[in-house]
């Protein structure tokens, strides 16, 4: 929502008569509320490659059912020798994200060592 505050110091001579007594405050409603962006990112033990084999494709999985639901942007590991990862959520509650995190075959199989959620702010899209 947006709102502007008019008070005395605006130009009182073209406020409408109720107005110029005091102070308003005007609201413009927008047409959407702009969405709500998170970050997952997880720090994976040093041997990943050779761990994840059993457990990637239901990983992946998982991963695609968020994006296929619209609620995941992005996902990927980060490295030449991947180190961690990082999924970009959108539209979705922090809830749902831990959730995800907690059905994970990575995280129930200890190939996840750390693991953070923080909002994102989008500047440019």
């Amino acid at each position: 929502m947006l709102c502007k505050a008019l008070s005395r110091t605006a130009s009182v001579a073209k406020l409408p008569q109720r107005v110029q007594r005091g102070f308003t405050l005007r609201c413009y409603a927008s047409a959407a509320a702009p969405p709500k962006h998170y970050i997952l990112e997880y720090s994976y033990v040093p041997d990943i490659l050779e761990k994840r084999q059993p457990y990637r494709a239901d990983h992946l999985a998982a991963a695609k059912a968020k994006a296929d639901a619209g609620k995941l942007l992005l996902g990927g590991a980060f490295g030449e020798k991947p180190d961690g990862a990082l999924f970009i959520f959108k539209d979705i509650t922090n809830k749902e994200i831990e959730d995800f995190v907690a059905a994970d075959p990575y995280i129930k199989a200890g190939l996840v060592v750390k693991w953070a959620i923080k909002p994102y702010t989008v500047v440019v899209p």
